[in-house]
């Protein structure tokens, strides 16, 4: 494991290293136990999105390791100017020890980690968003204890986040049901593989998605850079959203999960958010945890 590109690069070994590595960070964390595993590196982090947990977590993870972050805007960088991403991983490599890059294209991240020599981070493309899973996954078995036998049913747009569920389900032993609108589907890649494992339903049920699910999962309806389509994916997505109603299809312990933020009233009921807002922000907290482990795996 060099790097972070998409979870599809990584093996079940490699998650359950990660996710094992996360919980002894966690536990460490809240027992007050200072390590600095990575004291003296530095972290860049590029930004061609904008953030809340993304930055903040990685700021704060890699300073906990005793490295140092440095804010990278797009704004600020050549490489927003028009610098081949080639030339800014070159250049990058000679200074850093670590690069964690949120962008639009997952070609971007490919490239950095081509022609770079040092680990690069996936902190979330178009395509994937494995840092984000990663935490999911965490706190999904700290919740259930075991990945074996579950069910998630994720509703809503077939983005990156389902796109990276979808692998993480896979990878890891999960059913995964999906339920979008037809022309809203996940990657038809993903999709392909998914189904040949026998791990993967897509459907335009909700119902059927959500029935005797151990795990419900959303996501905004319009992600960034979608801005100037929010009127008519709110049309077209206006009966995919976890509810009252669905949770009451999926088992009676069912865990609610989103990546957040959320937009209540749309994609999630508020009463349902609130009633699940423990493990959706045990899962936001988890994105530290685990960004720690995948960065320890990297840089040190």
């Amino acid at each position: 494991m060099k790097h972070l590109l998409k979870l599809g690069d990584l093996t079940r070994e490699d998650i359950l290293s990660i996710l094992n590595l996360a919980d002894q960070l966690k536990f460490e964390r809240n027992n007050g136990i200072i390590k600095e595993y990575l004291k003296g590196k530095q972290l860049g982090m590029i930004f061609q999105k904008a953030s809340t947990r993304t930055r903040v977590s990685f700021e704060v993870g890699i300073s906990e390791l005793g490295g140092h972050p440095l804010f990278l805007s797009s704004h600020d960088l050549q490489i927003g100017r028009g610098e081949p991403v080639q030339d800014t991983a070159r250049v990058l490599s000679r200074y850093l020890d670590g690069i964690m890059i949120r962008t639009f294209a997952q070609q971007e991240v490919e490239d950095l980690a081509k022609y770079g020599t040092i680990p690069v981070i996936n902190g979330l493309t178009d395509y994937c968003h494995p840092c984000q899973v990663l935490a999911d996954l965490m706190t999904i078995r700290e919740y259930k204890g075991t990945f074996k036998g579950l069910k998630m049913a994720f509703v809503g747009d077939g983005n990156n986040m389902a796109n990276s569920l979808i692998v993480g389900a896979v990878k890891t032993g999960m059913q995964i049901a999906v339920a979008c609108p037809a022309g809203y589907e996940p990657d038809a890649r993903l999709v392909k593989w998914g189904k040949e494992s026998g791990l993967l339903t897509v459907t335009s049920d909700v119902d059927e998605a959500v029935a005797a699910a151990d795990v419900l999962y959303t996501d905004v309806w319009a992600s960034m850079g979608q801005e100037k389509e929010k009127a008519e994916r709110e049309r077209v997505f206006s009966g995919f959203q976890i509810n009252e109603k669905n949770v009451k299809g999926a088992k009676e312990d069912v865990m609610v999960m989103h990546c957040l933020p959320a937009h209540r009233g749309e994609e999630i009921t508020d009463g349902v958010f609130e009633a699940h807002a423990k493990e959706i922000f045990d899962e936001a907290e988890n994105r530290l945890h685990a960004q720690k482990a995948v960065m320890v795996k990297l840089m040190r």
